[in-house]
């Protein structure tokens, strides 16, 4: 599908009648930005479960459910995710009751996303935030990330290598509230699932 240009975003899709928001980006992309701006709009963000350790400030529950390597394969073996991933040898996964029961915004890696159903992609908005590398890498730096950051820049390039399945890209690095008047349309648009809007 031919995308329009629309500032410093693509806009892929003319279907925007979601049931969910999926964003997806590479490391230091500014998907928990993006999170919180859409959480500050009544949006409920599906907390993911993940392996890996947690960084500086991170809380358990509000960032991630921070889980050993053993209880994520207990969850596994008890068919409770919807979809899971390892990427740089750390599980992370949204369980079936998130993805069905309530939630209405996710952050999925390209493999998370292969794992939906055709009906279950059909229903979510995904909005991929493509920044640069030189700004990833710098802010990567910055952040004082647990693991090693050519590792991380490395291992993106891999898992977003030819990655096309987005509705909305976003290159903007320095987007913020006033910059999601862009894609305002688009957004109001999801039926949000949370009951303070319906």
């Amino acid at each position: 599908m031919k995308q329009t240009s629309m500032n410093l975003y693509n806009i892929k899709s003319k279907n925007f009648m979601k049931k969910r928001i999926i964003l997806c980006g590479r490391a230091t992309s500014g998907k928990d930005h993006l999170r919180k701006l859409l959480e500050d709009n009544n949006y409920k963000y599906a907390v993911s479960y993940t392996t890996r350790q947690p960084r500086i400030n991170e809380v358990n529950g509000k960032d991630y459910y921070f889980k050993s390597r053993e209880d994520f394969q207990d969850m596994i073996a008890l068919d409770e995710f919807h979809e899971y991933v390892v990427f740089n040898n750390w599980y992370y996964g949204t369980t079936k009751e998130q993805f069905y029961g309530g939630s209405d915004i996710f952050i999925m890696t390209p493999a998370g996303l292969a794992h939906l159903s055709k009906e279950d992609r059909n229903e979510s908005l995904v909005i991929f935030l493509d920044i640069d590398e030189n700004i990833r890498y710098k802010r990567l730096l910055e952040r004082g990330d647990i693991d090693n950051v050519e590792r991380r820049i490395n291992a993106d390039q891999i898992d977003f290598k030819d990655f096309k399945d987005f509705d909305i890209r976003i290159t903007d690095p320095d987007f913020n509230k006033e910059s999601l008047s862009y894609i305002s349309y688009f957004l109001n648009s999801v039926p949000v699932c949370n009951p303070e809007t319906n």
